[in-house]
């Protein structure tokens, strides 16, 4: 957790020291510090550093491991500072923002030259202009290319309703959706924000529930509507806000919020976002933060990518498509229309071999126009990001132009959608500007535009005339340097030039004096080994070039801010340029995966069925694939909420270690991937769409809410059995195990008939309480299936295969013994399983059992005459043969024994 999320009112506390009696310079620093929230940390720039002073200092210096140092005083206290390099302060600001830090960038917005002129103590200029937080990254090294990087804002109306604004500045997208009280979590783990901006009284409660979230407080004034719609309208320039969407009153006030943060951490400079979008609560399929974390879906229970569902089914070739794959399995859709579009394209494309390889080598190519588009919008992008853009665009096109082959007809709706936001023959002005940056630029640009030498040689007559200036002075430098030569007979004279004297001739020592005094050679320098001078000419042509290429770096700027304003013009097109190329990359990739795998298109009803034949767990497999160890074993699965196909709810028994938790899992991955419009694995599915998703598999605490284990699970399963409904898919694992036997199989009962009777929802409940499974005889559409096993040679073998009915046995102590207890423990353990089985009551078989320390000691182990005979032997004082013969004797007595 960052630490303004932790602890936000102590450090609103940070208080700086006033101006009164500061040096010119400090009263600057302060009066900057005081225009930047408190908890931000302040880079001031001094030439080639950016340094901290007091406090921020002190932070900076413990967060970032970099010396602390002082510098000066300040109303008698030594000030404390410690500094970044100006030229890798971008790896500094990473750290400090992956630790939830905010920076606030005071910049120098003048030549020192021309502070200079008002005297020698005069300060140069700086201001703020920019703040650096979590949520408001643009910059490619401080982002994951492969993942959003999204600012939320949750605001509460008055009367009780809740509303969530979210934006990602670095690709542009902006929207809202309504919420419910109890769907708040779900959908702040579904977006995974990097910084939530909140009430100041909610700031505390959210911080322990988004690790990872840097949660920021703002006054209530920030989310009333009035004034949010108002900066909305003069934002986008609009009269009123309905063309955009249907926003309720508290949507705006999200919405208008978010927006004033944006603009504060731009410092005042209006961040280049899409029009918002309001997304209808329910439009996606909800999953519970218990299930979002038990189904490992972006990452691990580790906090890992690596392992995750998204890790194992991921073939996309682009940043943007690999972002849009992991948006849609966070938030599938539960919108039938809109799945089987993708399922079409991806089906498509599945069938479609050959085309589907070419796209993906297209697509390699395409780069990440979003990002481009956003950065150039927010003036941080250079010529670099243009070329992208350039390229991007025609490689669109040329895709465009290889599936025309086929005709239009002959395409998904998805597809030609996604074709038609590429076709540049339909957009002639974006055409234009694509054809102007690919001959304006040069093949391998440099990284920033202060650089120049990025515009290409014949777009601009005016810019190659003073390049050819430039080249041309280099000539007659050398030109100069042979005439200056052969006129003082010197061969070894060279003109050199260096930042303090210009261009110069520089000769030996011993020539340097029989140059003194000599038309037209005017002595500026005398050095140890060398003597240098200067001419009238050398400092005309100094002047010349000078210009020549101050002038030429100047046009460059000059032509590129025209480019970018031509692209922010555009930025609409081009973005959704960009978003079609991440649909056609997530569409490729999944067919791919598909044909890799054996991956099914799943067939969707209106029913609130969910049928899979030969089923598997998509990580799992891969991780037995890789390892070479086994196959993975499918299993079928049949669940019907009305009860009339199959069982609404299956109780799932077996010993552990036998698959059942795997087997709960890949039917709620299988849910995820196909409402995620992707193909699944097994060999057939069959779903009536499911509207949320509930998992409790697993044993975990809450520390950070001081919640035990056993709290931690029942209200996630008051959660579950509050709001599940008959179009919702539960996966329950083990309910109960974390108090009495009597008491926890009171809970599951009461639980299992709740699902059933109230819930009426599809629901697995795997459990070890196998007193449950009568239930499928007194409870209509309840069933049971088992995970098998078997014993073999004294050794149990797990088969991984649901089959039906109830397990005969739960196998526990033959577990605890591949786990390794002792023998001893495990045949106390078997002793004591053979009478609580024999017995009709377990508590009464439990009085009669003998306690374990009072049953016999196993005997000891007859001494070994062999080990003994062995004990007596000293090898050192052997001869060969003694050696031999001693070998033979404990030979005879091993074999007697």
């Amino acid at each position: 957790m960052s630490p303004d999320a932790s602890a936000p009112s102590d450090i609103a506390e940070r208080t700086f020291p006033s101006a009164e009696g500061a040096t010119p310079m400090m009263v600057q620093f302060l009066s900057l510090r005081a225009q930047v929230p408190a908890e931000a940390l302040l880079f001031y720039r001094m030439g080639d550093f950016y340094e901290l002073f007091f406090d921020d200092a002190v932070r900076a210096a413990a967060a970032l491991d970099i010396t602390l140092t002082k510098r000066g005083e300040h109303q008698g206290e030594p000030i404390a500072m410690c500094g970044v390099p100006v030229h890798n302060a971008q790896i500094y600001l990473s750290r400090l923002i992956r630790a939830g830090f905010k920076v606030a960038i005071g910049e120098q917005v003048e030549d020192p030259a021309e502070a200079k002129k008002r005297g020698s103590k005069s300060v140069v200029e700086r201001a703020i202009t920019r703040i650096v937080t979590p949520g408001t990254l643009s910059e490619d090294d401080l982002l994951d290319a492969r993942k959003s990087n999204r600012l939320a804002a949750l605001a509460r109306g008055v009367a009780g309703d809740m509303a969530l604004a979210f934006a990602d500045i670095s690709d542009g997208s902006f929207g809202s959706v309504r919420l419910e009280p109890g769907d708040v979590e779900a959908e702040l783990a579904a977006l995974q924000p990097a910084e939530l901006l909140v009430l100041d009284d909610d700031a505390r409660v959210l911080a322990p529930i988004l690790p990872g979230t840097t949660i920021t407080a703002r006054p209530k004034a920030k989310f009333e509507a009035g004034s949010a719609e108002r900066r909305l309208n003069a934002h986008f320039g609009t009269l009123s806000l309905d063309g955009f969407g249907d926003f309720s009153r508290t949507e705006l006030g999200a919405l208008g919020c978010l927006l004033d943060y944006l603009e504060l951490s731009q410092a005042g400079a209006a961040p280049k976002l899409a029009p918002p979008r309001h997304f209808e609560a329910g439009g996606w399929l909800a999953i519970d933060p218990a299930a979002r974390a038990s189904l490992e879906i972006d990452r691990t229970l580790q906090g890992q990518r690596k392992g995750s569902l998204l890790d194992a089914i991921d073939r996309t070739v682009t940043a943007p498509g690999a972002r849009l794959l992991a948006e849609q399995l966070s938030r599938p859709s539960a919108v039938r229309a809109e799945i089987e579009a993708r399922l079409d394209a991806v089906g498509f494309l599945h069938e479609q071999a050959g085309l589907r390889d070419s796209l993906r080598d297209s697509l390699k190519s395409a780069g990440d126009p979003v990002r481009a588009l956003s950065r150039l919008c927010l003036e941080r992008g250079g010529p670099r990001d243009l070329l992208a853009l350039a390229r991007a665009l025609k490689e669109g096109e040329r895709i465009n132009a290889a599936f025309a082959r086929l005709g239009h007809d002959a395409l998904p709706v998805a597809i030609q959608g996604a074709l038609d936001a590429l076709s540049l023959a339909a957009r002639p002005e974006l055409a234009s500007l694509v054809d102007e940056l690919a001959r304006a630029l040069v093949e391998e640009p440099p990284l920033l535009t202060r650089d120049g030498g990025f515009v290409a040689h014949e777009w601009d007559p005016a810019l190659d005339e003073l390049r050819t200036l430039k080249d041309q002075s280099r000539r007659v430098v050398a030109g100069l340097q042979k005439t200056y030569a052969d006129q003082t007979g010197i061969s070894g004279l060279k003109v050199k030039h260096n930042n303090v004297l210009g261009y110069f001739i520089e000769v030996s020592a011993r020539h340097g004096e029989a140059m003194m005094g000599v038309e037209p050679f005017i002595h500026r320098q005398t050095m140890a080994n060398a003597v240098r001078f200067s001419t009238t000419e050398l400092g005309e042509l100094e002047s010349k070039i000078a210009s020549a290429a101050s002038r030429a770096i100047a046009l460059e700027l000059e032509i590129f801010s025209r480019f970018c304003a031509q692209v922010e013009g555009l930025a609409g097109v081009i973005r959704a340029a960009g978003e079609a190329l991440a649909a056609l990359d997530v569409w490729a990739a999944a067919a791919h995966w598909a044909v890799e795998t054996g991956a099914c298109r799943p067939e969707l009803t209106d029913g609130a069925d969910l049928f899979i034949e030969a089923g598997r767990h998509p990580v799992v497999e891969q991780a037995l694939t890789r390892s070479g160890e086994a196959r993975f074993t499918p299993n079928d699965c049949q669940l019907d909420a009305d009860g009339k196909a199959a069982s609404r709810l299956l109780l799932v028994t077996g010993p552990n270690m036998a698959g059942k938790s795997t087997f709960l899992r890949q039917c709620a991955i299988i849910v995820i991937m196909a409402q995620a419009g992707l193909f699944v694995p097994a060999r057939t599915v069959r779903l009536g769409l499911v509207d949320r998703l509930f998992s409790r598999v697993g044993a975990a605490d809450d520390l950070a809410r001081g919640r035990s284990t056993f709290m931690a699970e029942m209200i996630e399963t008051a959660a579950i059995l509050n709001q599940a409904t008959p179009k919702s898919l539960v996966i329950l694992d083990e309910i109960g195990r974390g108090t009495s036997t009597w008491d926890g199989l009171s809970i599951a009962w009461a639980t299992v008939e709740h699902l059933h009777a109230v819930n009426r929802c599809r629901a697995l409940f795997a459990t070890h309480y196998h007193e449950l499974t009568r239930l499928a005889d007194e409870l209509e559409g309840t069933g049971n299936v088992s995970l098998k096993a078997r014993e073999w040679k004294g050794e149990l073998v797990f088969l991984h295969e649901v089959g039906s009915g109830p397990a005969d046995r739960s196998y526990g102590v033959e577990v605890a013994k591949r786990a390794g207890l002792p023998d001893m423990a495990v045949r106390r353990a078997q002793s004591i399983l053979a009478k609580l089985e024999s017995d009709g009551s377990p508590a009464a078989a439990l009085a009669e059992l003998p306690l374990f320390s009072a049953q016999p000691a196993p005997a000891a182990p007859k001494p070994s005459k062999a080990l003994e005979r062995l004990k007596s032997i000293d090898p050192d004082a052997l001869s060969p043969r003694e050696a031999l013969e001693a070998l033979y004797a404990l030979k005879g007595l091993v074999d007697e024994g």
